[in-house]
Formats: C-alpha cells, sequence, structure tokens
C-alpha cells in the first residue's frame, strides 16, 4: 500500500487555473475523490491531490495542483507552474467574464510553465446550459486556433471529467514517449558510431518521476 517508486511508471504534474469560482477545487476533487462540495471556499493559496491511472500499459500517477483564481494570491501561486507537465484552463460558461480573460491566463502560464505543455481549455458548469454565455463553438474555436485541447464539463453531475483528466494525462504521456523514442535513437546513432557493443546499456533506465516535457 505504500507509495514506493514501484507503484507507478510516471507522475504527471497538472495544474488548474482560471477565475475564482469557475469549479476548479470541485473538478479536482470529482476526479480524485469523485466528490462535489456545493459549499466549497475559495482556494487559499494551492491545494493538490492525486490519482494513478493506466495509460496504455503505464501506471500515470497525476498530481493535479488547484491554484487560487483570485488575484491577491497570484504571486503566491506563480512558483507552483514550475514542473508542470499539463495544464487546464477552467472558465464558467455561464460568465462571459470568466471566458474574456482566458488569454491573460495563458500568457501567465506560459510565462512560468515550459513551453511544451499541454494545455487544455475547460468549460465548466455544463449542468446550468439554460443560462449560458460563451457558445460551445466560439470556445473551441478559440482552442482550435491557439493549440489548445478542449472540452465541456460538469464537476456538479460528473459529465466529461474523467475525460478531461485522461485525454490531457493520455496526450502527456504520448509526447514524453516521442520524446524518449527520438531521445533513445540518437543515443544508439551516437553509441553505434563508436562501439556498437556500447548500445546495450544504453537500453536499461530507470522510470522517471516527474517528467518533464
Amino acid at each position: 500500500m505504500g507509495s514506493t517508486e514501484e507503484d507507478y511508471n510516471f507522475v504527471f504534474k497538472v495544474v488548474l487555473i482560471g477565475e475564482s469560482g469557475v469549479g476548479k477545487t470541485n473538478l479536482l476533487s470529482r476526479f480524485t475523490r469523485n466528490e462535489f462540495n456545493h459549499d466549497s471556499r475559495t482556494t487559499i493559496g494551492v491545494e493538490f491531490s492525486t490519482r494513478t491511472i493506466l495509460v496504455g500499459d503505464a501506471v500515470v500517477k497525476a498530481q493535479i495542483w488547484d491554484t487560487a483564481g483570485l488575484e491577491r494570491y497570484r504571486a503566491i501561486t506563480s512558483a507552483y507552474y514550475r514542473g508542470a507537465v499539463g495544464a487546464l484552463v477552467v472558465f464558467d460558461i455561464t460568465k462571459h467574464q470568466t471566458y474574456d480573460v482566458v488569454d491573460r491566463w495563458l500568457k501567465e502560464l506560459y510565462d512560468h510553465a515550459d513551453a511544451s505543455i499541454v494545455v487544455m481549455l475547460v468549460g465548466n458548469k455544463t449542468d446550468l446550459a439554460q443560462a449560458r454565455e460563451v457558445p460551445m463553438e466560439e470556445a473551441k474555436m478559440f482552442a482550435d486556433n491557439n493549440g489548445l485541447l478542449f472540452v465541456e464539463t460538469s464537476a456538479l453531475d460528473s459529465t466529461n471529467v474523467e475525460e478531461a483528466f485522461e485525454t490531457i494525462l493520455k496526450e502527456i504521456f504520448y509526447k514524453v514517449q516521442k520524446q524518449k523514442q527520438r531521445s533513445s535513437q540518437s543515443n544508439t546513432v551516437s553509441l553505434a558510431s563508436e562501439n556498437p557493443a556500447s548500445t546495450a546499456p544504453a537500453q536499461a533506465e530507470r522510470r522517471p518521476c516527474c517528467v518533464a516535457l
């Protein structure tokens, strides 16, 4: 039951960002604990939870960080972007102003995170569709134009919450695998040019912990 290295192959740090009140904390609790709290308070600083899932034949430990959306905590949370390989930029489909500032959140993300980070735009609270202010087509087009994944969710009724996190984790996993293949191919070429027999030990590698893309 211990969290030893053998329990998982990868650890992926994913951050949730967006304005206060868009439902980041409930998305986190729905995915990691299958819980929803109607009276959840504004997150102060940073919280995180973990969940382990199977991606292909690899066991991936998702470390999901919930960053406070309020302006006064912005300086506190900026350091927590470091090491993140994925980000969910969340807005409330019933409050257009939370969508209007997505650009600002993306700028902050790219200022602090690695340029190769996998980013998903998430329109939350589809259970309140009758109060929708952000057309799905508009958000989808924005995501496509900016190279982002896109999904609409409801933390309240669980709609697409699993799919959102699983999709971004799979995308990160495939990106890491491609990177490993490229690096192993280049290693093999360089090693082979010196001594073909030395390529075998190069194949042995430890499972990475916190992966940087």
